[in-house]
């Protein structure tokens, strides 16, 4: 067992995409790949997760979990980093899952002056030996994947799944988007489930991809392409609570048709405001409030002399909202080339939206919806793009649902 504490609570953050600072030299290939990361930072990721374990030796959880894509394209020297950064905390335990980007990824690169190099990519034998202290210490290993199995308390057993395609060697081919979760694998968490019954012990589940769909317009690539093979495990052994990344998306979705588990997916953690879940774990019930992560009380004082690093919020939100709104501008400016005004509103507006959705601050009144899509700005957006409708009607939430807190009763 992790931990003898019956009320105890684990932190959860996925997608931190590290390149390690060594891999570049901030020239001008890295800084085309930055202006190319869809609104990730690249540049302060190191520093950002040491301070964040700074904050954990003083916070205390019992563990760290994060849901994949820890590295930025599987570079072997990012997880070599990633795990001497969590090296150093203190009292709690870092669990870790592979995401689409980590095994065999090839886009891996480092970078220098103009030009980008291929980088030695990270294996299923590399990322073992990487964590190998988190394996040799599981209570159960999948000998397929690199799935495993940890007892957290008395009450509590977490399975640490691997939903990720990938090949046997290293490739030049980009990586797969799409996950799944194998036959054999499927027969490992099957006996899990069946041990954590006749224990009385209650599973949770931690993996990359999304046992649901979280969003009605974008979900391909995101929910596993056998997520009913493992939805009707979770309804058998009465799974209440699974976690997830993937999506970048802050979001909450309760128990669907017969399957009883709520779906926390998080949100990347390199970007919009360093969110990451506080899940608090009682006898019985179990409560999640997502946070945000303020790392300016936790830098060095070398460290603190970096007026980007001490505003770091304000820099990702910059980063994210600009990177949606250029895109965006830059097609609807051949059209509307003498509106520039009302391209801006479009692009700020469409931004926003997305911002929002991403950190899960998505809801909003009906009359503040209203008053958006009557908008000129709304009206001119859907009709220049009508293949974004759909999704922007997915984006707000007019209901008393939340995406920051859930409280699972047992």
């Amino acid at each position: 067992m992790l931990t003898d504490e019956v009320n105890t609570n684990i932190w959860v953050i996925s997608d931190t995409h590290l390149i390690a600072d060594h891999m570049h030299d901030s020239g001008q290939a890295f800084a085309r790949m930055q202006k190319t990361s869809q609104g990730k930072d690249l540049y302060f990721q190191e520093t950002a997760l040491k301070a964040f374990v700074r904050y954990a030796n003083q916070e205390k959880p019992a563990a760290i979990v994060v849901t994949g894509d820890v590295t930025f394209n599987g570079e072997r020297e990012s997880i070599k980093e990633f795990a001497k950064i969590f090296s150093h905390l203190k009292t709690s335990k870092l669990l870790v899952v592979p995401g689409n980007h980590d095994i065999f990824d090839g886009w891996a690169r480092e970078f220098h002056g103009k030009k980008q190099y291929y980088a030695g990519e990270i294996s299923p034998m590399t990322w073992k030996f990487t964590f190998n202290d988190l394996y040799q210490h599981a209570a159960s290993c999948d000998p397929n994947s690199l799935a495993y199995a940890v007892q957290l308390n008395q009450y509590y057993y977490l399975l640490m799944l691997d939903s990720n395609y990938y090949g046997k060697e290293e490739t030049t081919s980009a990586p797969h988007t799409r996950g799944g979760i194998s036959k054999l694998e499927l027969k490992w968490i099957e006996e899990q489930l069946r041990y954590a019954s006749s224990q009385n012990l209650r599973p949770l589940i931690f993996m990359h991809h999304n046992l649901y769909a979280h969003n009605p317009a974008v979900n391909r690539g995101y929910v596993l392409d056998n997520a009913n093979e493992l939805r009707r495990l979770c309804a058998r052994y009465n799974v209440k609570l699974a976690f997830s990344g993937h999506i970048h998306a802050q979001n909450i979705m309760g128990p669907q048709d017969m399957t009883p588990t709520t779906e926390i997916t998080t949100s990347c953690f390199s970007s919009c405001d360093q969110g990451y879940g506080e899940v608090r774990l009682h006898s019985r019930h179990i409560t999640y409030n997502r946070k945000t992560f303020n790392m300016t009380p936790y830098l060095t004082k070398e460290e603190a002399k970096d007026y980007t690093l001490t505003h770091f919020h304000d820099y990702l939100e910059k980063l994210q909202l600009g990177a949606i709104a250029a895109d965006l501008m830059q097609t609807d400016l051949k059209v509307h080339h003498n509106r520039l005004e009302l391209i801006r509103e479009m692009g700020n507006m469409f931004a926003r939206m997305n911002f929002n959705y991403y950190t899960g601050h998505n809801h909003i009144s009906q009359a503040e919806l209203n008053q958006i899509h009557a908008s000129e700005a709304y009206q001119t957006l859907i009709a220049q793009h009508p293949e974004f409708r759909l999704y922007l009607e997915t984006l707000y939430d007019t209901t008393n649902h939340s995406n920051l807190h859930v409280k699972i009763r047992y």
